[in-house]
């Protein structure tokens, strides 16, 4: 590692010998060492698995800058890399496998399947994260420590090409590579890894990947305007023509028209290389991140010439110039007797940024003139986040366009050449990639953090949590994601981590922050949404300053009890007491950066907050921390449901439907995830508070639309309505809110004819009730109630189920089945733009949907329209939601029916 042999840190000493391991061939004992000039060949697997690139996905913070990208169907464990060697960095894409989840309840999913009318792929468990695209960079003139970290890792040991089944001569691997440097290091690969290089266009390459990412992830391009950034949604169908400049070591300016349709119309040779060569000569800055880092504290009026230097101080108002305009740059340095000692570096290294990236935005601006262009995206990594950089761009389009065209960025902005030459591996199928959307994720010690390198990621959990352990020991802050290395070093690259503000990262350089690109290969948009392109999920706006500083405070104070919850879970061992620790460690570090940096993950919602929260949890293996109480709480529930369907059995209808509707807001107050309802835990049992909450219930509540319920599900002056062909109810909580509160609604829909979808969450989210557990309640439930029996056995969900003789039900009895579906989450919120395909598919035929619980109903789509009829169930349990949201107090309960949307 350049500039560290001779230093001794024990952090940096486990990263080596972690380095090391990986070195060892996976087949046998035996250390793989890299070929020397003799000849020695490296020993490959004669398996060659097949790389799946359907349905890929991200995986990591929005504005994480280069995630992650995850290949979901992918099983097989393989790795693969494609590079983009450019004059002045190497940017790296590798491959890695992920950890399926186990796929159980097929005998369900087969039944599902048939009922809903599936005939295509399998119905697995979300998210089935087959693998995913790491990104790393290196300096060119480092090559040598590129082909360490290839070697280091193994990634040259694979047949690049997927599809083929036959085991290649040893010495004959194939890596994709684009760029000048596929030329120029082709026999420096085949010499040091016994690999050829496989050279692939330089602007197919960059303008395949540039179209893959603004077609696949949401929030890929921003704007960024007087340091202020705003993520822009692209529609996929409204992409082209744009113009795309790349900026690398010289500039590229290429006009797309459309998949496979580009032509590079113009560029020039001032770009990148231009910055960091004369930034070098000028200010012996020994990096670019260096020189970067200098610009932050430059002031240019220093040495370039102003307008006000010309006009005495004031505007040239009558052409539109302001007095700090730049009418000539590094003009003052004609005039001053000065030596370049004599100037700051600091002031150098903004001036000449400031050049430079005024003459690319203005270039980029005339030739989007002169097609016709609205649109601009810029990429490459000159820009690199740096918020100087960007905002000198957007200047300059703005300026000279007089705010008619917009300069937009990439969070990916140096990999779309790499990202192309990676895709190339697979010649058909790309074009369905496409169109599925991405899951971005961001686990701690994510390889690529902060617009640098952080080394290789860490074996396994132990390694994780070994590593911040010693940084605590050390006095070391913690930033998330974590780097992996020590503080002020890169591990890789020779780039040093920005210190501009004592030892915190400078916030431009931080920001665009990439995590992990997941491909989920069961991800769908909601078909009932109405406009799925104006639907936003979050209804509590983080921008505004006072709500995000309350939600991450309320984030905060919950962490200690959900710790204990979480190591409890566990048996209160030593190592769920380690990773208990580790794991609030890593949550309060990202919930201290979103605090200094709102968009470093993106544009932040408290939807992404609070699966944050959860990823964090699965991070450090909490598989399901609240699984005994959720245990409990059904049993308690269970109990009582007799006594409950009996009561209700004995009403008069329209007595029992606002019977039912009370029951499930009163339910609804067993939430684990509320500060205000865990207090009450320690009050009563589960039936005491369940029965003091329906004891509460007075109407009008505060949002009351029944009475409009109540005449679509029982007519009015006479008139009967027509019965609901299938409903979709997404459940909340375990225990008595799923149980007392959802079941008997659900019940109700199946005795009137009704086919009956119970949506849960896929995985597991607080105290909320998973798709795997809601077959053993329906079972449990059923042993009472013929109605819930005969509907669970046609929907798959039990073979058998013993009725109580003297259920006085069995006169109600009904064909329509009771399903349950998967939702493709596990979050206590839920976006509607990435369902599961199975849930997508049972939307098909339903024209009810139920949204219970304040996760799906109030922080999420309280404001959503639906196609079909919609009524949103929950009783707030946060006194600032039922403030900002309805109006009201805490306790205050929510029944919002809504007709279609037209």
């Amino acid at each position: 590692m350049a500039g560290q042999e001779d230093e001794h840190d024990p952090i940096l000493d486990d990263k080596k010998e972690a380095e090391a391991k990986s070195e060892v061939c996976v087949g046998g004992g035996e250390r793989d060492m890299a070929p020397s000039t003799s000849g020695t060949s490296i020993h490959r697997s004669g398996s060659r698995p097949q790389l799946d690139l359907s349905k890929a996905e991200i995986q990591g913070n929005l504005e994480e800058r280069d995630p992650t990208i995850l290949l979901p169907n992918q099983s097989d464990d393989i790795s693969h890399l494609a590079l983009d060697i450019g004059g002045s960095l190497i940017k790296l894409l590798y491959f890695s496998r992920h950890e399926d989840y186990s796929n159980d309840g097929d005998k369900r999913k087969r039944t599902i399947k048939e009922r809903l009318g599936i005939t295509n792929g399998n119905l697995r468990s979300y998210p089935v994260l087959g693998g995913r695209l790491h990104f790393v960079k290196f300096e060119t003139h480092k090559i040598n420590e590129c082909l360490d970290f290839i070697h280091s890792k193994q990634l040259h040991r694979r047949d690049p090409y997927p599809w083929s089944s036959k085991t290649l001569p040893l010495g004959t691997g194939v890596i994709k590579v684009t760029g000048g440097g596929a030329y120029k290091f082709a026999d420096l690969f085949k010499e040091r890894l016994g690999v050829s290089i496989e050279k692939e266009d330089e602007m197919h390459c960059l303008v395949s990947g540039a179209n893959f990412l603004l077609k696949a992830i949401r929030h890929e391009a921003f704007t960024h305007m007087e340091g202020e950034k705003e993520f822009v949604q692209i529609d996929p169908n409204e992409l082209y023509p744009y113009l795309l400049v790349n900026v690398g070591s010289g500039v590229s300016i290429i006009k797309v028209d459309g998949e496979g349709k580009f032509e590079r119309v113009s560029g020039t040779n001032v770009g990148g290389g231009t910055y960091w060569g004369l930034g070098r000569l000028l200010t012996k800055c020994k990096s670019f991140d260096e020189l970067l880092e200098l610009s932050q504290k430059g002031d240019n009026s220093a040495i370039d010439m102003l307008v006000g230097d010309i006009y005495g101080g004031m505007d040239y108002s009558k052409i539109g110039l302001s007095a700090s305009t730049i009418a000539s740059s590094f003009g003052k340095a004609i005039s001053e007797n000065k030596e370049l000692d004599d100037y700051r570096p600091e002031d150098i290294s903004l001036s000449l940024l400031r050049m430079i990236s005024y003459n690319i935005g203005q270039i980029s601006y005339l030739n989007a003139l002169r097609f016709g262009l609205k649109r601009i995206f810029f990429g490459g990594f000159f820009i690199r986040g740096h918020a100087y950089t960007m905002d000198t761009i957007s200047f300059a389009v703005h300026f000279w366009s007089k705010g008619e065209m917009q300069a937009m960025f990439l969070r990916h902005e140096g990999f779309l050449g790499a990202l192309g030459a990676f895709m190339s591996y697979e010649k058909h199928g790309l074009d369905d990639l496409m169109s599925h959307q991405l899951v971005e994720r961001f686990p701690m010690g994510a390889p690529y953090t902060g617009g640098n390198i952080h080394g290789p990621p860490l074996g396994d959990l132990n390694e994780k949590i070994s590593w911040m352990e010693k940084f605590v020991r050390r006095g070391t802050e913690i930033t998330a994601p974590v780097p992996m290395t020590p503080s002020k070093t890169t591990g890789l690259g020779g780039f040093e981590v920005p210190s501009s503000r004592g030892s915190a990262l400078r916030s431009d350089a931080s920001a665009l922050n990439v995590g992990v690109l997941h491909f989920v290969p069961t991800l769908e948009v909601f078909p009932l949404l109405a406009d799925p392109k104006t639907y936003e999920p979050n209804t509590i706006d983080l921008s505004d300053q006072g709500e995000r500083e309350y939600w991450l405070k309320v984030l905060s104070e919950h962490l200690p009890d959900l710790v204990d919850t979480a190591v409890a879970s566990e048996g209160g061992t030593e190592d769920a007491k380690r990773r208990g620790d580790a794991f609030a460690r890593a949550f309060s570090a990202h919930l201290a950066r979103l605090m200094e940096e709102p968009a470093a993950y993106g544009k932040l919602g408290l939807a992404n907050l609070l699966e944050l929260r959860e990823e964090c949890l699965r991070e450090f293996q909490f598989v399901d921390a609240y699984r005994s109480i959720k245990q409990r709480e059904n049993e308690a529930s269970l109990a009582v449901l007799p006594d409950l369907l009996e009561e209700l059995d004995s009403m008069s209808e329209e007595a029992r439907l606002l019977t039912l509707i009370e029951g499930v807001l009163a339910a609804n107050i067993f939430d684990w995830g509320s500060r205000a309802c865990v207090d009450l835990y320690h009050k009563g049992t589960i039936i005491e508070i369940y029965r003091m909450s329906r004891n509460k219930m007075q109407r009008p509540w505060r949002v009351d639309d029944f009475d409009a319920f109540k005449e679509r599900m029982l007519g009015s002056g006479g008139k009967q309505p027509h019965r609901h062909k299938r409903a979709l109810l997404f459940v909340d909580n375990s225990g008595a809110d799923v149980i007392l509160g959802m079941l008997p609604l659900a019940r109700e829909f199946l005795r009137r004819g009704t086919e009956v979808v119970l949506v849960a969450n896929s995985l597991p989210a607080l105290n909320d009730v998973t798709a795997m557990e809601l077959p053993d309640i329906v079972a449990g439930a059923a042993k009472h109630c013929d109605i819930l029996r005969r509907a669970a056995e046609m929907g798959g969900l039990l073979v058998d189920a013993m009725v109580n003789p003297g259920d006085g039900s069995k006169k109600d009895s009904t064909s329509a089945p009771l399903m349950v579906v998967e939702n493709g989450c596990g979050s206590p919120c839920i976006d509607l733009r990435q369902v599961s395909s199975e849930l997508a598919a049972a939307a098909k035929d339903a024209d009810l949907v139920v949204l219970e619980g304040m996760g799906r109903a109030l922080h999420t789509n309280f404001n959503a329209q639906f196609k079909c009829e919609a009524l949103k169930l929950a009783m707030v349990k946060n006194q600032r939601l039922a403030e900002k949201l309805i109006k009201g107090n805490i306790y205050d309960c929510v029944c919002r029916y809504e007709p279609p949307s037209l």
